[in-house]
């Protein structure tokens, strides 16, 4: 990899270090501590919340009309998404197995814990509940795609791609055949190792 590239790799991930001491910090001031899974709130956080939950009758008093005719435009989202989620597992369990790649932990991905907060109510929480699977589901099917091409295909683009996930940073060159060829199996070896 061109050292320049590996210098500025290196950097970002210096900063997401930085940014989630900073996350960290933030919790502290919002009044919650996370130990492993388990977030605490401080009680006068707790009655905070508490008193900011907006009632049922209200919350659809102030809805905007469109938001309550998409909603099960949005909802009809989970049968493809479940799809994703069993073919993906399945995917990894079979595929990832022979080809001894690490599989991608599920739950690092599909996180369930918006139903804590005691400001949100039960819409709401359904609705947190949905979007934390569907984006948990999408991010976990990134990785095991990614890490799919770090397989098969470990190169860079010509074309500037929007948003590439953080194992592309590492990929050969493109249009370097002699760099593709002497690294791919050590891409394969390093992907091994996730």
């Amino acid at each position: 990899m061109n050292p320049r590239i590996e210098e500025i790799f290196a950097h970002l991930q210096r900063l997401e270090d930085e940014l989630e001491t900073e996350i960290a910090k933030g919790r502290v001031l919002r009044g919650f501590s996370v130990k492993g899974a388990r977030v605490r709130f401080d009680k006068a956080t707790k009655r905070l919340h508490r008193g900011s939950r907006l009632g049922l009758i209200a919350f659809f008093k102030g809805m905007q009309p469109f938001n309550l005719i998409s909603a099960p435009l949005i909802y009809s989202m989970i049968i493809p998404i479940v799809i994703v989620d069993l073919w993906t597992t399945l995917y990894q369990n079979v595929y990832f197995r022979a080809h001894r790649i690490p599989r991608v932990v599920r739950s690092e991905y599909i996180v369930f814990d918006r139903q804590h907060l005691r400001y949100l109510n039960k819409i709401e929480i359904v609705n947190c509940l949905y979007c934390g699977y569907a984006n948990g589901v999408l991010a976990m099917a990134r990785e095991v795609a990614g890490r799919t091409e770090q397989y098969w295909c470990p190169i860079k683009h010509a074309l500037r791609i929007k948003d590439p996930h953080l194992r592309y940073f590492q990929f050969a060159e493109y249009g370097d055949a002699e760099g593709y060829r002497s690294k791919l199996e050590e891409f394969r070896r390093e992907l091994q190792k996730s």
